[in-house]
């Protein structure tokens, strides 16, 4: 199946969306933790063969490695400017090592109810945050396809990818090494995704002019523009 690039293929990529210091914390935190494997959930029928293990989300490490990422999306204009998020399902963290190595396709459940307190969230996009360094394993891609193509991505550590939810994706087996990963959903303030991307692509060239020209007339105009769109389209 025919390939193509990460900005046609609607997907974006947040580079460093966890800065350095801060995923060294978080693999310290999580990679002595108690891993218990989990069975297929929220899949299409048939139910897809999902072997790796999940970081128990009511845990202690759990709980300090999400509020550490959660910190650091707060920080993120790329994140917020691609995402415009409305609700955040709390953030998993799953291992994939030689024995508990995959994740077959599966399209993603389209409501997430967050146990502890019942609140729900619509899964419009889904977020996988690369915690391993892709020299630390082989394999372990994160294959996602669509009508047009499909993209098969890895990434360094603290670097994140968004792609919408509906898209059926997978894990490669990983072969060597461990991967670590933070995965969650969000549900965005603007639902269909060719809307979110103009957007996205409209306030990124704002900034860009911005910081290349300084204000203008026009420059106002144009973020006029990005709001009016955002007034139309976004349900809070």
């Amino acid at each position: 199946m025919r390939t193509r690039p990460l900005e046609i293929a609607m997907l974006l990529k947040v580079p460093e969306v966890l800065p350095a210091p801060v995923v060294t914390r978080i693999r310290s935190v999580i990679e002595q933790a108690d891993w218990s494997e989990q069975r297929p959930v929220g899949a299409l029928p048939g139910v897809p063969a999902r072997l790796n293990r999940q970081l128990p989300e009511d845990g202690k490490a759990a709980r300090a490695a999400r509020a550490m990422v959660l910190d650091s999306l707060g920080q993120s204009v790329m994140f917020f400017t691609g995402a415009l998020p409305k609700k955040i399902f709390p953030p998993l963290f799953n291992r994939y090592d030689t024995v508990a190595n995959q994740f077959d396709n599966h399209v993603d459940t389209a409501l997430r109810t967050w146990a502890p307190t019942g609140t729900q969230v619509r899964a419009d996009i889904a977020v996988t945050i690369f915690l391993s360094d892709p020299r630390e394993y082989e394999g372990g891609e994160l294959v996602i396809e669509d009508h047009y193509g499909t993209q098969s991505i890895k990434l360094r550590a603290g670097d994140a990818i968004l792609y919408p939810a509906a898209n059926l994706h997978r894990v490669q087996p990983v072969t060597r090494g461990v991967r670590l990963a933070s995965y969650f959903w969000v549900e965005s303030m603007v639902h269909e995704d060719e809307r979110r991307r103009l957007l996205y692509e409209l306030d990124m060239s704002i900034l860009a002019l911005r910081a290349r020209h300084g204000e203008s007339a026009e420059l106002a105009r144009l973020t006029g523009c990005y709001h009016n769109l955002m007034r139309m389209w976004a349900t809070t």
